[in-house]
């Protein structure tokens, strides 16, 4: 006799199937990924693919990135000095912004970037050759389009992410100095004195391993969502939506991962 609520139309049965199709999704996921990685040796055959994404990826992302963190870092200092300077420690302001571009801000301003601009042209450029059955025709030449398009794809949007990260930390941090030194008064020894205080290398190295992940991260999902999407136009331009927003839940999860682990890994250290 069936059970009650399980029959194909109920609310639990309805949710059975959205759980299946959403793990069914992930294990590809991780496949394609997987799959992309496995070739990674064989750099001749993907490395001027590699070039051409990393100069497209380098040329889409590096002057948004410059906006995005020129006021974001002035914003931290504006925030952050008003607060310290009722609290009589204007000085700290440059620990904050520092500590909070390194930590934190540099890594998922490149991420967000990578995933906005470059992700969404690799899903419609892979979605775009899938509806044309171009993938298809790849593997009937015996030609796998996971190391050819994939591979690239991700080492490119990973070394970008990792370039990037200095243009947002020199970016926030001249936004930081033009609030804080120039219109709220802070001597610029004092700025840099105290952003200094409280950052170690191992935050940077901390940050630049997170880009790399995050990076990786966007591109793989760009790529299966284009691999995977309805033969449509409508589709691709779904599949576009879909990465967008699933890099971004996944960014801000590793992340906050990442950041536990190394926060008990190693301790902040007081002024």
């Amino acid at each position: 006799m069936a059970v009650p609520g399980s029959a194909p139309g109920s609310a639990s049965g309805f949710v059975g199937r959205k759980a299946r199709s959403m793990l069914g999704q992930v294990g590809d996921l991780f496949v394609i990924a997987l799959e992309g990685l496995r070739r990674s040796w064989d750099v001749k055959s993907w490395w001027w693919e590699f070039v051409d994404q990393c100069w497209f990826l380098a040329r889409v992302t590096s002057v948004p990135v410059l906006l995005v963190s020129l006021p974001l870092g002035a914003t931290v200092a504006l925030q952050v000095g008003e607060l310290a300077w009722q609290l009589g420690a204007g000085s700290a302001t440059g620990s904050a912004v520092f500590v909070g571009l390194i930590r934190e801000v540099a890594p998922l301003a490149s991420a967000l970037l990578i995933a906005g601009a470059g992700g969404s042209a690799m899903t419609s450029d892979i979605g775009a050759r899938h509806i044309r059955d171009e993938l298809s025709a790849m593997e009937v030449m015996s030609v796998n389009p996971i190391h050819r398009l994939v591979t690239p794809r991700m080492w490119a949007a990973s070394t970008i992410a990792v370039c990037l990260c200095p243009l947002v930390i020199l970016a926030g941090a001249s936004g930081g100095y033009f609030f804080n030194v120039v219109v709220q008064g802070v001597t610029p020894g004092a700025y840099f004195d105290g952003a200094l205080s409280l950052v170690v290398s191992s935050d940077l190295y901390v940050t630049l391993f997170k880009a790399w992940i995050f990076g990786f991260i966007a591109a793989a999902v760009a790529c299966y969502k284009g691999m995977t999407c309805a033969t449509s136009p409508v589709g691709v331009g779904r599949a576009v939506n879909q990465a967008t927003v699933v890099t971004f839940m996944l960014v801000f999860a590793f992340n906050y991962v990442i950041s536990a682990v190394y926060f008990l890994a190693y301790p902040p250290r007081s002024l």
